[in-house]
C-alpha cells in the first residue's frame, strides 16, 4: 500500500494500528530492496510471507496481470486453468525474447526482473561454492545435456573448420549425445587405471590434438562430477593444453556445485589455463525439479553469445524454482547443506567400508572422487554371472534408488558408437562393483536405511539358488514397513530384472 491508501485506512482503523502494520510491511520491503540493490543471496532465508509478497509484486508488473489489459496478439499470457496460473505465480510470459534468452521483455517487466535477479543470485552462489572469479552465468530451461549442446553450437560459429570434440570417456549417455546432437564427432579418450581410480590420459589427449590439428578440434569436453571409480578429469592440465593449442574447453560440472573439490578444480583450471564454460544441473545442486541448468564462464561476452544462441523465449519455471529455493535457504542455509553433504560422504564411506568387509569385499580407494563411492562385488560375480545384475534389481525393488551395480563385460551402443564395459568408464575394469553417492540433501537416516537394505540384499544374492524360499526371513527388519517392502520385493525381483537392466544403462 502507498501513503495515500494507508492514510485512507486511518479513517477506518486507529492510526496507531495502521502505522504499526505499515512498519511491519516495511520490514518485508527492506529485504526486497536489499535483494534488488545488491543482487546477492541473503545470508538468512526469507519466510514464506516475504517470498510470496515479492513474487506477487513482480507478477503484477507483467501485462497479463494488468487491470483492464487488452491483448490482441498471439502471445498475451492467456491461461485457461486458474490452477496452472497459481502454480506459476501468474508469471506466464516466460523469459527472454526471440533473439536472446537474457533480454528484457517489454510486456513482462516482472518476469524480466525475476530472470535478472535469479541469474545474479546463482552467480553469487557459484562464487560462494568456490569459483570466485566466475564472470557471468545464466539459467537455461534445459537439462545439462542440451545445455552442453548449446555451448557446442555457439563454438561452431567461432571455429568453422572444427569437426571433432575430444572427450575423456565417461559412461553417461546425455553428455555423449550432447556432442552428437550438435553435429560433431566425439573422439573418445580412454581413461587410465591408477590404483583403483580411472584418471585422464593427458598424453593421449595431447597426442590426439596434434594428430587431428588444433583448428579441427572444436573443444575438449571434460567432466568433474562422475561415478566412482572414475574421478574428476585433470582439469588444470587439460586447461593448460587448451591454452597452449588455442582450443576451447567446456566442462560438464553436472552435480559439481555441491563439491568444493570440483569447484576448486574449475577455479584452478581457469587460473592456470583455459576454461570457456562450465555447465551444471539445477536439480542436482539446488534441490529443485528437473528441467534447468546453469551455464557459467569467465568471459562475460562468450556467455552472452551462448544466451543469444538460444532460439526464442524460454520457460521461467526453472528460474522461479531456484529463486524461491535460494531465497528460502539464504546463503547460510545453502552453506549448511554443503557442510552436511561432506559429513554424509564420510559417514557413507565408513558404513560401506564396514559392510563390504563383512562380505569379503572392499570399498574402492578413490580419494579424488568427492561425491561417489564404489564397493567391489568380486565374490558375488564369482558365484553367478547374473548375480551382480540381480543385486541391482533387488535394491531397486526394495525402493533403494540411485545405487547402481556395474557388471563386467557390458556392451552398449549409443548413437552408433559401441562402448565395451559400458557404465564402468573403461573397456576392462578389474571387477564388478556397486555405486552409491552422497549428494546434497542426503540425511543420516537415508544412509542407515540403505546400508540395512543392502546388507539384506547381499545376504540373499550370495545364495547360489535365487529361490524365494531360500531368501530367508525378515528377522533383521524391525519395522513393519520394511517387512511389507521385503515381501513385495521378493515377488518383483525376477519380474523387474530386465527393467532394471534397461534403467541402469
Amino acid at each position: 500500500m502507498n501513503r495515500e491508501t494507508l492514510a485512507a485506512g486511518e479513517r477506518l482503523v486507529s492510526p496507531a494500528y495502521v502505522r504499526q502494520g505499515c512498519e511491519a510491511r516495511r520490514s518485508h520491503e527492506h529485504l526486497m530492496r536489499l535483494l534488488l540493490e545488491k543482487g546477492k543471496c541473503p545470508e538468512d532465508g526469507w519466510d514464506e510471507s516475504t517470498l510470496e509478497l515479492f513474487l506477487h509484486e513482480l507478477a503484477i508488473m507483467d501485462s497479463n496481470n494488468f487491470l483492464g489489459n487488452c491483448g490482441v496478439g498471439e502471445r498475451e499470457g492467456r491461461v485457461a486453468s486458474a490452477l496452472v496460473a497459481r502454480r506459476h505465480y501468474r508469471f506466464i510470459h516466460g523469459i527472454g525474447r526471440s533473439g536472446d534468452i537474457s533480454a528484457v521483455q517489454p510486456k513482462a517487466a516482472g518476469s524480466s526482473l525475476l530472470n535478472k535477479i535469479t541469474n545474479s543470485l546463482v552467480l553469487d552462489i557459484i562464487k560462494l561454492a568456490g569459483v570466485h572469479t566466475v564472470a557471468s552465468c545464466f539459467v537455461v530451461p534445459m537439462a545439462t545435456g542440451m545445455s552442453l549442446t548449446l555451448c557446442f553450437l555457439t563454438l561452431r560459429h567461432k571455429r568453422p573448420k572444427a569437426k571433432y570434440i575430444i572427450w575423456p570417456r565417461i559412461d553417461q549417455k546425455s553428455c555423449f549425445k550432447s556432442m552428437i546432437t550438435a553435429g560433431f564427432e566425439p573422439v573418445v579418450i580412454e581413461n587410465i587405471l591408477e590404483g583403483d581410480e580411472l584418471r585422464t590420459d593427458l598424453k593421449a589427449v595431447e597426442a590426439k590434438v596434434q594428430e587431428l590439428g588444433p583448428d579441427y578440434v572444436l573443444c575438449i569436453h571434460s567432466t568433474t562430477s562422475c561415478f566412482a571409480p572414475r574421478v574428476p578429469d585433470r582439469l588444470e592440465e587439460l586447461a593448460v593444453i587448451c591454452a597452449n593449442y588455442g582450443i576451447p574447453h567446456i566442462v560438464n560440472n553436472a552435480y559439481g556445485v555441491q563439491s568444493s573439490k570440483c569447484m576448486h578444480l574449475i577455479q584452478q583450471g581457469a587460473r592456470v589455463g583455459r576454461i570457456d564454460a562450465f555447465v551444471q544441473s539445477l536439480d542436482k545442486n539446488f534441490l529443485v525439479p528437473v528441467g534447468g541448468a546453469i551455464i557459467a564462464g569467465f568471459n562475460d561476452s562468450f556467455i552472452q553469445e551462448i544466451s543469444k544462441m538460444y532460439p526464442g523465449r524460454a520457460s521461467a519455471s526453472p528460474s522461479l524454482d531456484v529463486l524461491i529455493t535460494l531465497l528460502s535457504l539464504g546463503s547460510n542455509g545453502y552453506k549448511k547443506l554443503l557442510k552436511e553433504r561432506k559429513e554424509m560422504f564420510s559417514y557413507l564411506s565408513n558404513q560401506l567400508k564396514k559392510l563390504s568387509e563383512t562380505y569379503n569385499e572392499r570399498l574402492l580407494h578413490t580419494p579424488h572422487n568427492p561425491i561417489s563411492l564404489a564397493v567391489t562385488l568380486k565374490t558375488l560375480h564369482e558365484l553367478q554371472d547374473k548375480a551382480v545384475t540381480q543385486l541391482g534389481s533387488m535394491l531397486f525393488t526394495r525402493q533403494v534408488s540411485g545405487a547402481r551395480v556395474v557388471p563386467l563385460g557390458s556392451v552398449q551402443t549409443v548413437s552408433g558408437y559401441t562402448f565395451r564395459g559400458f557404465m564402468s568408464h573403461t573397456n576392462n575394469y578389474p571387477c564388478a562393483y556397486l555405486n552409491a553417492a552422497s549428494a546434497i540433501g542426503m540425511k543420516m537416516q537415508d544412509v542407515d536405511l540403505f546400508i540395512k537394505r543392502l546388507d539384506k540384499c547381499l545376504k540373499t544374492a550370495r545364495k547360489e539358488q535365487n529361490k524365494e524360499n531360500d531368501v530367508g526371513g525378515v528377522d533383521n527388519y524391525d519395522k513393519q514397513e520394511d517387512v511389507d517392502i521385503e515381501e513385495m520385493a521378493l515377488k518383483l525381483d525376477n519380474v523387474l530384472l530386465d527393467t532394471y537392466r534397461d534403467a541402469s544403462s
